[in-house]
């Protein structure tokens, strides 16, 4: 579903990568967005994943080629931090109803990309439902299992290595895991400052994740690809219904406290707003 072949053309030039990196952004600080998901839709994705899976081989060429994507996303993570952290401090209720209907936009493309290499059988279903409820019920307590992850380097660079997984796994959205573990709104405050003690770990949280992930995933999704595919839906849904729920472990978690008819009718226009655009995109991703 996601592979294509790269494309180079007139446009493929340092400027258009750096724009594309901006877009890319978003996959990284905006719940329900994954990074995946964008640079496919970009015509990046293939050549990314070859890069970090394999990344000796032309490590120069390539990484030249996406120096200006990387510029590009470290840019629109600073210009785009500050409106968000904003939004999210006045509106959020009505934001993260807009963020969840954009993941569920997604999940007709994610189903339909589960059974691409075989028909879905009843351990994929299985498999689903475990992930769902088991992973569900997991992050809903996991600060009260594993204690909340400290906005530290320790924390940042946990959160480098959620963000890399986000691309490396097209449709899995880490903002929605970072809300989850407390430590969303300290890192758009880092970002928003250019704060290079939240910048560095994440950096280093991803690097981790290359050389440790980017050959696994690639494995694992050309071998088991149906069974990768319902995992990722199963954490998808659950992280979704999750930052709906108020939960009284987390200092972070979505508050309906004093919430406003005007707010209830906003959050349901952007919850299917949030849907049509995710159908949208999924659609360009296929015309790309």
């Amino acid at each position: 579903m996601f592979r294509r072949g790269p494309m180079k053309t007139k446009r493929d030039n340092v400027i258009t990568r750096f724009f594309k990196g901006v877009i890319i952004a978003l996959g990284f600080i905006l719940p329900g967005v994954s990074g995946g998901v964008l640079a496919a839709v970009l015509g990046l994705y293939e050549r990314l994943l070859g890069f970090m899976a394999h990344i000796r081989k032309n490590f120069k060429k390539d990484f030249l080629y996406f120096l200006p994507v990387g510029i590009g996303g470290i840019v629109g993570i600073g210009i785009l931090s500050r409106p968000l952290k904003y939004l999210l401090s006045n509106y959020q209720v009505i934001v993260l109803w807009g963020f969840a209907g954009t993941i569920i936009g997604t999940l007709p493309t994610l189903i339909k990309a589960s059974t691409t290499k075989k028909k879905r059988d009843k351990y994929d279903i299985f498999w689903f439902w475990i992930t769902l409820i088991g992973g569900g019920l997991f992050l809903f307590f996991m600060s009260e299992i594993l204690g909340t992850i400290p906005a530290n380097f320790f924390g940042f660079t946990i959160a480098g290595i959620l963000i890399a997984l986000g691309v490396f796994v097209p449709g899995l959205s880490p903002s929605n895991l970072l809300i989850i573990l407390g430590i969303y709104t300290p890192m758009l405050q880092g970002f928003k400052n250019f704060d290079p003690m939240v910048f560095t770990p994440i950096a280093l949280g991803g690097v981790i994740a290359i050389l440790t992930f980017s050959k696994v995933m690639e494995s694992l999704i050309e071998h088991h690809h149906s069974r990768v595919y319902h995992f990722i839906l199963g954490i998808v849904l659950a992280s979704t219904v999750l930052i709906l729920i108020p939960n009284p472990y987390l200092e972070e978690s979505i508050s309906y406290q004093g919430i406003t008819g005007l707010e209830i009718t906003l959050s349901l226009v952007l919850f299917v707003a949030g849907c049509f655009l995710a159908l949208w995109m999924s659609k360009l991703e296929k015309s790309i």
